[in-house]
């Protein structure tokens, strides 16, 4: 493991921190409304279900956003693209503070979506397109749980400062990410595989690369599709069960998310440096089914202790899982697509599993606030689904970025 890092020059390790710190400071701003949709139901006088829409909202509109900025940074390069892209997602989030009814609070988070969209795909084909080939098992666990530390900063934001801030504060803090453009700006230089291409596409050029790998984009959009089931379906609700179902208070939520976290970053972690040796598809079904299991523990405990255990080995197995895909993605892009291919496949899935939380919020209340069973039945059936196509879809380990096309 650590041999794998050591091997990273200066250049490579400031692509990486600044491409970690993008997403997790991408989570932290989209994570910091799960934890406040009944305190914003409260204040403009409205259902849980019908707030979760601003969930949704964010979720279907990181696909245009993926779209965009990926065209951009096929274009212009990935670096410059990536500071302008974490500018515009922090200035939504802040701005969402300010929102005076639902409706625009609704528009905003749209806008924060379509920011939001652009900054996965892009950070991690920088990065992949930089480190070299024995390290992508170990950076795509680490890359991807920056949305786990991402999620766990919102928690620890939340149990020390809502009662103090509310949930217009919290939204205003997420202007903080700003700040990482003065790293990337002096810190980060450009991909060396986009400088040395001999030609960058433009708009045209890419509906016709889109059209020529068609077969292999349907098939990551599914696959993506069902690994934000799996996650948003564990995740974008489980505070407000634990406020409604359990009654617990805002520093016992806090917690058991921290201690939900911590365990998705050690799942990314292991499960990234098991997909180095074992290939990227065993890796991914391995976490999958492993959550089976857990599913009881996570969902149907009714003390603190158990549903902490639960969320923390939940974690380890979703967010396992993901840990493979930053790699995974990457190498099954096509060449000349690889700022656009993965973020714009991702955030697609992300659009077809954007409507996990207005569903799972009705499941619950037509089962009398019952979140348990929402969550566990989304969580047990996209397992069993994930694992399946999975199973059925290419592989393209160690595939050598600049020169291999993917098998």
């Amino acid at each position: 493991m650590f041999a794998e890092l050591k091997v990273l020059n200066r250049d490579q390790r400031a692509a990486c921190i600044a491409s970690l710190l993008g997403w997790s400071l991408d989570a932290f701003d989209f994570f910091l409304m799960v934890f406040v949709v009944r305190s914003i139901a409260g204040d403009f006088h409205a259902q849980v279900k019908d707030v979760a829409w601003g969930i949704t909202l964010t979720l279907m509109f990181r696909p245009v956003g993926a779209l965009f900025f990926g065209w951009l940074a096929e274009r212009f390069g990935r670096r410059p693209v990536l500071m302008i892209d974490i500018l515009l997602y922090s200035f939504f989030e802040l701005a969402s503070a300010f929102a005076p009814s639902l409706a625009t609070l609704f528009i905003l988070r749209a806008l924060f979506g379509f920011a939001m969209g652009g900054e996965w795909g892009i950070g991690s084909s920088l990065v992949m397109e930089t480190i070299p080939p024995q390290s992508r098992g170990i950076i795509s666990g680490i890359l991807q749980e920056g949305y786990a530390f991402g999620y766990l900063l919102a928690a620890i934001v939340y149990g020390l400062f809502f009662h103090l801030i509310g949930w217009r504060g919290m939204f205003a803090l997420g202007v903080l990410p700003a700040l990482l453009v003065l790293y990337i700006r002096m810190g980060v230089k450009e991909s060396p595989v986009w400088e040395r291409r001999e030609r960058h596409i433009d708009y045209s050029t890419l509906g016709s690369l889109v059209a020529r790998h068609w077969k292999r984009f349907l098939y990551v959009i599914l696959l993506m599709t069902g690994f934000n089931f799996f996650s948003h379906g564990t995740q974008d609700l489980y505070p407000t069960f634990l406020q409604v179902q359990h009654r617990l208070t805002s520093n016992v939520v806090s917690t058991l998310l921290i201690v939900a976290n911590l365990g998705a970053i050690v799942g990314g972690i292991a499960f990234g440096i098991y997909s180095q040796r074992v290939g990227r598809r065993r890796a991914i079904i391995t976490a999958a089914l492993l959550a089976l299991p857990i599913i009881p523990l996570w969902a149907f405990s009714t003390t603190p202790l158990f549903l902490g255990m639960g969320a923390f080995l939940i974690q380890v197995m979703v967010q396992g899982a993901w840990g493979v895909v930053p790699v995974h993605l990457n190498e099954l892009s096509p060449e000349d697509l690889r700022g656009t291919f993965p973020g714009f496949a991702y955030q697609l899935g992300n659009l077809l599993a954007s409507g996990n939380a207005v569903w799972q919020a009705g499941i619950a209340a037509d089962h009398h606030d019952n979140y348990a069973w929402a969550l566990a039945l989304v969580a047990g059936v996209t397992a069993i689904a994930l694992a399946i196509i999975t199973a059925c879809g290419p592989e393209a380990k160690g595939v050598i970025f600049g020169r291999t096309p993917p098998v």
